[in-house]
């Protein structure tokens, strides 16, 4: 059974950073291609940062020279390190997983900036 377990959210400061983890557990981690979402009450869920493989990234504009997503195949972990946070980065955060036609989620961390 696969498992993405979060971690690493809070609350921080406008201009402050944070790294959040996922650790995933029961699938072939290194072929999983990872992605990071977020959703607040009332809004659909959004894509915020992905990696297929090793290297290939994509994010969205909101996020694109603040944000980044990286993986250790090592550690079956992806990481989404958030620099120059705004108050309206404030979410909850989901790591998503997707192998062949499975997608697998993980349970959200809540990420609140106070400005």
């Amino acid at each position: 059974q696969v498992q993405l377990v979060e971690s690493g959210g809070g609350l921080v400061q406008a201009g402050g950073s944070l790294r959040l983890s996922c650790v995933a557990s029961g699938t072939r981690f290194s072929l999983t291609s990872m992605s990071w979402h977020r959703q607040v009450p009332g809004k659909q869920r959004e894509l915020v940062a992905g990696i297929i493989g090793s290297s290939k990234t994509m994010y969205a504009d909101s996020v694109k020279g603040r944000f980044t997503i990286s993986r250790d195949n090592a550690k079956n972990t992806v990481y989404l390190q958030m620099n120059s946070l705004k108050p309206e980065d404030t979410a909850v955060y989901y790591c998503k997983g997707h192998l062949s036609t499975s997608d697998f989620w993980g349970q959200g961390t809540q990420v609140t900036v106070s400005s």
